[in-house]
């Protein structure tokens, strides 16, 4: 039986009461502090409000999350960086979804795809995004530029400015992340 991401995360909480009180005292206030301030922060970098709202409320949870808040001296600045991390993560998602479809819309046949299927492409292409996002700058350009573009071994390597034996390596071991966590 796997575990899921949440309750792993809740396994980490801690179970003594003391503790369970100080989260739950601390996330409290630190929401009925932070919140309305954070959602406004957020508003002057999205367009929408409820895209505001949806960042804002991801935030906290990550911040919830966290199993050690006893360290945590400055928690705006840390719902700040949070919450640039989630917005960063709200664009690439729309940033790929809109290639997807860009890619849709120059195929030679138009299709449309059912909502299922659209939906399972943009999740297969943001776990796709975030397998690469560990690799070195380069050996992510290198997967990308063979598997994106068709280029070959040799054009990526004058692109990249290394041999192709590196390139080689680079889409090796971009190829082992994503069979590894498939």
């Amino acid at each position: 039986m796997t575990s899921s991401p949440t309750s792993e995360r809740a396994s980490s909480l801690p179970s003594d009461a003391g503790e369970l009180a100080f989260r739950h005292d601390f996330l409290a206030a630190e929401f009925a502090r932070s919140y309305r301030w954070l959602r406004q922060y957020l508003r002057r970098h999205v367009n929408s409000p409820a895209d505001a709202e949806d960042v804002a409320s991801s935030s906290f949870v990550e911040l919830a999350a966290m199993p050690d808040l006893r360290g945590v001296r400055e928690p705006r600045a840390l719902l700040t960086t949070i919450s640039r991390r989630v917005l960063f993560d709200l664009w690439r998602r729309r940033d790929l979804e809109a290639a997807y479809l860009a890619a849709l819309a120059a195929a030679d046949e138009p299709t449309t795809p059912s909502p299922e299927a659209l939906l399972e492409v943009v999740q297969t292409l943001n776990h796709i995004d975030k397998l690469l996002r560990g690799l070195p700058k380069r050996a992510r350009q290198a997967f990308l530029y063979s598997q994106l573009d068709g280029m070959t071994y040799n054009e990526i390597a004058d692109l990249l400015g290394v041999s192709a034996s590196m390139v080689r390596k680079y889409i090796s071991k971009a190829l082992e992340k994503c069979y590894l966590c498939a």
